[in-house]
């Protein structure tokens, strides 16, 4: 049995969005996945990624291979994860204001 596996949940720790969790939806070979966010919970687009770019958490997801982001969403809120992902964007968000502010003021 593989630890990357469709459901699971990881967090990223190569490329742009490092540190960024998110959800295995299609295991495409050995060493690549597609996985997603979805994009408007954790900031993480669908893409295809190396598995040596994921670190698996232990939270699996009962989702189907090639899920929909609305449907890794509504899998996501029935987890202990979601209210910590929602405060992770809320974060985000301000922080991307702050950014935003000081670029107007220049």
């Amino acid at each position: 049995m593989a630890v990357i596996e469709v459901g699971r949940v990881c967090r990223k720790i190569a490329g742009r969005e490092a540190g960024r969790v998110c959800v295995v939806v299609k295991v495409i070979d050995d060493n690549f996945v597609e996985i997603t966010g979805p994009k408007e919970l954790t900031g993480v687009r669908r893409r295809r990624v190396n598995v040596k770019h994921l670190v698996p958490l232990p939270i699996k997801l009962d989702i189907p291979e090639g899920a929909s982001d609305e449907e890794v969403l509504e899998a996501l809120k029935e987890t202990d994860l979601y209210p910590k992902l929602l405060e992770e964007k809320e974060k985000r968000e301000k922080k991307k204001g702050k950014q935003a502010k000081g670029t107007e003021e220049s």
